[in-house]
């Protein structure tokens, strides 16, 4: 077998259809575990709606999880290379706070 049939045996023809295409948005992660399994539940939350539901469930496989989050550093890394930093509010990246403040002026009755 030579080098071209190898490389092309160790490639996978990855499809994307229309409705994936178009994404879901998210601006909440809910992430838990087991010792199988790592879920990655992915929400929608709305100002002025008290209830907020889940849009996207993910489940991976520990070592994929681990692959996941070098993946995601890698390219938050490559964005602020560019962009400059990337600001978090309420306590930094550590902080579990839930993103409840949507900015803007405040409603009132």
């Amino acid at each position: 077998m030579d080098e071209k049939q190898k490389q092309q045996g160790n490639q996978i023809n990855i499809e994307l259809s229309e409705d994936v295409a178009q994404g879901v948005y998210s601006n909440l992660a809910v992430i838990t575990h087991s010792s199988s399994e790592f879920v990655v539940d992915f929400v929608r939350i709305m100002p002025g709606v008290p209830k907020a539901n889940v849009k996207s469930r993910i489940i991976l496989t520990p070592e994929h999880a681990k692959r996941l989050l070098s993946a995601l550093q890698d390219n938050v890394k490559k964005y602020e290379a560019i962009h400059g930093p990337i600001k978090v509010s309420k306590g930094g990246p550590d902080s579990m706070a839930t993103p409840m403040n949507f900015g803007g002026p405040v409603g009132q009755a």
